[in-house]
């Protein structure tokens, strides 16, 4: 990570490329999609809120930029055909997919293992694990027509380092862990796509003020802070690089 601290994206780093980032519409998601727009790529807009996404949408056209693609899914209740439509949707529309960013999270308040139901896990593992592996595998022939794909996980501290009270979202992004060098793995042969997770650590987001209310957002790093490795693992200067975890 200490050679990211200096790492600066060449302005057309992404041209020509269509990006998919899930969970859009604020945070970390809306920070990476007008990153990706502004050095060229065609972003296709992930979320539930349609409101939301539309104002993502609004900046990037405001940016001058290859034009966004909206497509609102609630992961929660998504089932198997919808993937499907999903990545039908985008080889109709734009004929490729050359990146994901699975960054749509859930998290319950933090809370004891007692209080926690199967249900919430569910839920949590719906979202957080099951969603990232879905959609992956749907687009997978998208990807793999592609020259050169870049799939991010969004990972989690607690996920490599699981403590109290994280409960079911500190072992669904162990899971996560888990998926990334299992399928870094098995697209060892393929040398056009790679895949890699990103533990973004303390940052000012929706899931950061959720757990930590008291934290002063203002002296926290912002979003737009943790770009450069963003920028860095979906564009083609980190081709070659898979199944690793960069902390941010």
């Amino acid at each position: 990570m200490d050679a990211l601290e200096n790492y600066s994206a060449p302005e057309d780093l992404l041209k020509d490329r269509v990006i998919l980032v899930t969970g859009a519409g604020q945070g970390l998601g809306r920070a990476a999609a007008l990153a990706y727009a502004r050095h060229g790529a065609t972003v296709i807009l992930h979320g539930r809120k349609v409101k939301k996404l539309e104002s993502v949408y609004d900046e990037i056209e405001t940016i001058g930029k290859a034009q966004a693609l909206i497509f609102p899914l609630d992961f929660e209740r998504a089932e198997e055909k919808d993937y499907a439509v999903l990545s039908q949707a985008i080889e109709q529309q734009l004929g490729r997919l050359d990146g994901i960013l699975h960054n749509a999270a859930l998290l319950y308040n933090l809370s004891p293992l007692e209080y926690q139901t199967p249900e919430q896990w569910r839920v949590i593992f719906q979202v957080n694990l099951i969603a990232p592996f879905a959609v992956t595998r749907a687009c997978f022939p998208l990807l793999k027509a592609s020259p050169d794909a870049s799939v991010i996980m969004t990972s989690s501290t607690q996920g490599n380092q699981p403590a109290a009270y994280w409960g079911g979202f500190a072992v669904a992004k162990a899971g996560i862990e888990a998926l990334t060098k299992i399928q870094a793995d098995e697209w060892e042969a393929m040398p056009n796509l790679r895949i890699n997770s990103i533990v973004p650590g303390i940052v000012n987001s929706p899931q950061r003020i959720k757990t930590h209310p008291g934290e002063l957002k203002k002296i926290m790093r912002q979003p737009d802070d943790l770009m450069r490795t963003y920028l860095y693992l979906m564009g083609s200067d980190s081709k070659g690089i898979s199944g690793k975890t960069f902390y941010c």
